[in-house]
């Protein structure tokens, strides 16, 4: 099969690619790829809600305040600004393209508070509003004539001048699309497009817990990675404070809602113990509290610690999925008995090092959403800005996209895949088995709190494990499989190596060897 072309590449198909295609689909043919059902992804699974002013009593200031607060001081203050000022239009633009948030008997919005906000901002969907954004951009995407939606195909790599033939003599450092592998046929194709963006979504399946999909495996992040792209930040994985503590199941996120709505959170020993760590009790930021169930369940030697929602009249009806997930998954009604739970990796909030427009450092390559490091998030993420980022910077890089005059590379030739080499089936046994020993190495030596022995622990394993798995992927045939295994094995080389040289404890960042903040590390970790 030929080269496949279009004015626009999308990768990945979560409110970030899917608020960009619908944009630039006025404006030229689209090819959306992703790896499994175009719904699949973490947007779907956002429960708490997207933060933005939309009330009287509420100010831009204060968003970007409360912002600033919880990314301990490396938020782009610039990028900071775009996202509260614009933040408020994407939403009504949202709105108009069919999204429900849930609202009051007055016909108001319901508007939630969550930990490090200080005003009720939160616009949700009950407790499924990710998967309400997901529906109605999914819709409208699906029934534009200029986007073509290749579900079942994951990326494998950039397509750059290393890559392409023909007269580049004085161009370098050029994204032209992307090696795409049909999950179905087997084949890798080449897609070929005058703008790509990268909106691939996370990398948290690189822990052993997380409340992330199966599909959040970092190939974004790894493509960017391996194409010589910046990547900043990738030592800031936010761990999730409260997942369902379930031994026999799959991580189930216990959103962060139910603690702004009035949830408790107890120890083995029925006790209240956030007052111990933070005066805002269960309302302090993500790392924080994270870092306060950790510290409770290493002093009793528990698995977990409780939220207790029992005090609460309405808790069924405004969190209907969790009340129905916890029922089914550990027969707990969560109205009368305590929920058990226990952090799990989240989210990533470093990534792909964009300007405000979301471009990287390589012409036409622009990332958006979770894959993206727009200066937003800082060390860590304030609740519910990430639905709002992949809004608002998905937009600007449809405007700068746009204004754009796009350059001729039509004698640029893209080569078909080269699918030389043989499967050894027996040897792929054994480095399968790599996936689950870099999740547990993850797990054990780069979560919540680490030392230098434990990240020099990690690295010497992760060392050996990009060693082994980029040796097998050269000589094998691709595979859906073994890609994810070499991208998620880059994501944990770049997450130690960026820990390693940050020598301070900073939001999601906390080091026992350094347990301070210091003012030289008051910048960006950068790879690339």
């Amino acid at each position: 099969m030929g080269v496949i072309k279009s004015d626009f590449l999308v990768i990945g198909s979560g409110v970030a690619g899917l608020t960009f295609a619908l944009k630039a689909a006025d404006h030229g043919k689209v090819h959306l790829i992703t790896k499994d059902k175009a719904s699949e992804g973490n947007t779907r699974y956002a429960q708490g809600g997207v933060a933005a002013v939309t009330s009287c009593s509420d100010h831009v200031e204060l968003h970007k305040e409360d912002t600033m607060i919880a990314g301990a001081g490396l938020c782009h203050e610039d990028a900071v600004e775009v996202l509260v000022k614009e933040g408020p239009e994407r939403i009504r633009e949202l709105i108009e393209l069919g999204t429900q948030f849930s609202k009051n008997d007055d016909g108001s919005y319901s508007l939630a508070k969550e930990g490090g906000h200080s005003r009720h901002r939160i616009l949700h969907a009950a407790d499924l509003t990710g998967a309400e954004i997901e529906r109605a951009l999914l819709a409208r995407a699906l029934a534009h004539p200029n986007i073509e939606i290749f579900e079942e195909h994951i990326g494998v790599d950039l397509i750059t001048e290393h890559h392409a033939l023909g007269n580049l003599t004085a161009d370098f450092n050029i994204c032209f699309g992307a090696y795409v592998l049909n999950k179905k046929t087997g084949k890798v194709l080449a897609f070929q497009s005058d703008f790509t963006l990268l909106a691939s979504g996370g990398a948290s399946r690189v822990y052993l817990h997380t409340t992330n999909p199966h599909v959040a495996t970092g190939d974004g992040l790894a493509m960017a990675y391996r194409a010589g792209v910046r990547i900043a930040n990738m030592e800031f994985v936010q761990f999730h404070p409260t997942s369902l503590y379930d031994p026999e199941g799959e991580t189930f996120l216990i959103s962060e809602a139910l603690r702004g709505h009035g949830g408790i959170l107890r120890n083995e020993l029925s006790e209240r113990f956030m007052e111990k760590y933070d005066q805002r009790l269960e309302l302090a930021p993500r790392d924080v509290v994270a870092r306060s169930i950790d510290s409770e369940m290493k002093r009793l030697g528990s698995k977990h610690v409780y939220l207790d929602m029992t005090h609460l009249p309405d808790t069924a009806e405004r969190f209907p999925n969790i009340f129905r997930h916890c029922q089914e998954a550990l027969k707990i009604d969560i109205t009368k008995e305590w929920i058990p739970v226990v952090p799990a990796a989240h989210y990533m909030c470093g990534g792909v090092m964009t300007n405000l427009s979301g471009l990287t450092s390589m012409q036409n390559l622009y990332a958006t959403g979770e894959v993206a490091q727009t200066g937003v998030h800082g060390a860590n993420r304030l609740a519910s800005n990430s639905l709002l980022e992949a809004l608002v910077f998905s937009h600007n890089a449809f405007k700068k996209i746009i204004q754009k005059k796009r350059r001729d590379f039509s004698k640029v030739v893209i080569p078909e895949w080269n699918e030389k080499g043989l499967e050894n089936k027996e040897e792929w046994l054994l480095v399968r088995h790599n996936m689950a020993q870099l999740r547990k190495t993850m797990w054990d030596y780069v979560g919540i709190v680490r030392s230098k022995e434990q990240l020099n622990r990690a690295y010497r394993r992760m060392r050996l494990l990009y060693e082994e798995v980029e040796d097998y992927y050269k000589r094998t045939k691709v595979s859906g499989e073994l890609i994810e295994l070499r991208n998620l094995t880059a994501i944990a080389y770049m997450i130690v190596i960026s820990a390693q040289r940050r020598h301070e404890s900073r939001g999601l960042h906390y080091m026992t060897d350094y347990p301070e903040k210091k003012e030289e590390f008051l910048k960006d970790t950068i790879i690339h």
